[in-house]
């Protein structure tokens, strides 16, 4: 049996992912040291955004910044069940509802420079926590600590909490899905954000399908300034 083709495009898969990553850490240093503060996000649940939100993390921790990554999708977080701990963690739902301070919330991850702070359990008041002064200022006192602070925010078109978040942020990064989000929802997301005060520095296209001879193949095809 011949494997070897599978490994190759294991291969080129991986390159291509890091190059888009690259692409769009190189467009966030240009954006200027006031964006701070980046949220992802996107209109529908399962369009990728958790886990391109979690790699740009790495990626600009990898590029010796100090990153914290911010895990405000309460009601749905992705990383749950899915992140293994040495010992019991507390989350932002914990420290929101005031149960601990924000220390017992962080974990230092194996990638050096990366701290994260992950949900928690999904609380019944979840619009009400991130609404609160208490999220605010957790993110205002973050930024004289890192450089970078990407928070995976909620999506737009689901509930409202993704606009407050947005509120919370200095600048946004939209995530769509190819060839399955409508282009009216997707302008509703960005009238959204708009309306949050919070500047889209981009979008990403995830998930496009790889075509030969294209520049952009691998997991997301690459990043847009919105104008």
């Amino acid at each position: 049996m011949n494997y070897g083709k599978v490994d190759n495009k294991i291969d080129r898969d991986e390159y291509y992912f890091t190059e888009a990553l690259n692409t769009l850490t190189t467009n966030i240093a240009f954006a200027g040291p006031d964006n701070q503060v980046i949220m992802m996000t996107s209109t529908f649940p399962g369009e990728g955004k958790s886990t391109v939100s979690y790699e740009l993390a790495v990626a600009l921790a990898k590029m010796d910044k100090k990153v914290l990554f911010v895990d405000a999708d309460l009601r749905k977080s992705t990383f749950i069940g899915r992140t293994e701990f040495s010992e019991r963690v507390q989350g932002l739902s914990h420290f929101l509802s005031n149960q601990v301070p924000l220390k017992d919330t962080l974990v230092k991850t194996d990638i050096e420079g990366l701290t994260a702070i992950f949900a928690g359990p999904a609380p019944p008041n979840a619009t009400h926590l991130l609404d609160s002064p208490r999220f605010k200022q957790l993110l205002k006192e973050a930024k004289n600590h890192y450089d970078y602070v990407i928070v995976d925010a909620p999506p737009l078109g689901a509930v409202v909490d993704g606009s407050i978040v947005a509120n919370a942020c200095d600048a946004a990064i939209l995530l769509v899905q190819h060839g399955t989000i409508r282009e009216k929802y997707v302008k509703n997301s960005i009238r959204q954000l708009e309306k949050s005060e919070c500047p889209i520095l981009g979008v990403i296209i995830n998930k496009t399908p790889m075509k030969k001879n294209s520049y952009y193949k691998g997991y997301y095809k690459g990043y847009y300034r919105y104008e």
